[in-house]
């Protein structure tokens, strides 16, 4: 049995069902393509926010690293959740150190050559803290507060140990470039340091407000580590009798003696490191066309001052 043949109107149905079939399909990619070509514009606008953003997270990390110590810094981003108010109880070792005369200096530099000074020799004692895995607390001036044992130790005699090296090679630093620094600074004297180390038991954590936290430590460690470094020579390294007891086989020390310690009722005992870089015996003065040398045996530091004063005038 044969089809029956396919009428005109028929055949014309049929195409123009076809066409509007097609028109139906192509509209269909139109529309597809304007879409994939949207969500590509898109995409590319939403890459290259995120590479906006990540380059100004990159900048913000980096300013925020240049205010904290690297521990700390780590710490921070390593920590999950909110940074909160909290602190814990370790042993500790403190850190202080001092430049000798420093307010003398301030008024003999101009406020320029007191900024290259300033930023010349504490970027100098960073990178030695630093590369000993010290915790950078803070800087007061020319004043520099180190702690060794948090947020990563090593045991307590070793991290001792290490803010040991870490101070002689500070001393050594100094004293290798101080007549060099006076050439360029036009100081009236070489620099010194006086440093202090004290080991014991601190609280450190989050200190501060909601709004505004301060990573540091307290305690009678870290009093007792700044009053030896008010007491200690120029260019010596004094420390606590705690310190001296975990370390006294790894360096040299002097015989110690009593301090009488500003705030504190009874002596302490403490005890010199011995070091090549140790405080000279003379402190040099240069005026015009003359240099003068004041012998400091026997002299405190005020009287050293006075002296280099009365040579002034």
């Amino acid at each position: 049995m044969q089809d029956e043949p396919v009428s005109l109107e028929e055949q014309f149905a049929l195409l123009k069902k076809e066409n509007a079939k097609l028109k139906m399909e192509s509209s269909l990619r139109k529309s597809l393509a304007n879409e994939l070509e949207k969500q590509k514009v898109i995409s590319e606008e939403a890459r290259r926010a995120a590479l906006s953003t990540a380059e100004e997270l990159k900048s913000l990390s980096l300013n925020l690293s240049r205010y904290v110590s690297p521990q700390i810094y780590k710490k921070v981003f390593d920590d999950q959740g909110d940074v909160q108010l909290n602190s814990s109880r370790k042993k500790l070792t403190i850190f202080f150190s001092d430049i000798v005369g420093f307010t003398q200096i301030t008024e003999e530099l101009e406020s320029e050559d007191l900024t290259d000074l300033l930023n010349e020799y504490l970027n100098a004692m960073a990178t030695i803290a630093i590369r000993h895995g010290a915790t950078i607390d803070k800087y007061i001036g020319d004043a520099i507060m180190i702690f060794f044992g948090d947020p990563e130790s090593s045991g307590t005699s070793q991290d001792a140990k290490k803010c040991i090296e870490m101070a002689i090679e500070m001393q050594e630093f100094i004293s290798k470039n101080a007549s060099d620094w006076v050439e360029r600074h036009a100081l009236n004297r070489d620099l010194e340091v006086r440093m202090g180390i004290s080991t014991g038991y601190c609280t450190v954590g989050n200190f501060g407000s909601d709004d505004r936290l301060d990573y540091t430590v307290l305690g009678n460690t870290v009093n007792l580590a700044s009053r030896l470094e008010s007491n200690a020579r120029p260019g010596a390294i004094l420390i606590s009798t705690e310190t001296y007891k975990v370390t006294k086989g790894e360096f040299h020390f002097d015989d110690g003696r009593s301090y009488n310690l500003k705030g504190l009722q009874a002596p302490v005992k403490a005890y010199e490191v011995l070091h090549n870089g140790e405080g000279k015996s003379s402190v040099a003065f240069t005026g015009r066309n003359i240099e003068l040398k004041i012998k400091k045996e026997g002299l405190n530091q005020q009287e050293v001052d006075d002296a280099i004063e009365f040579l002034k005038d």
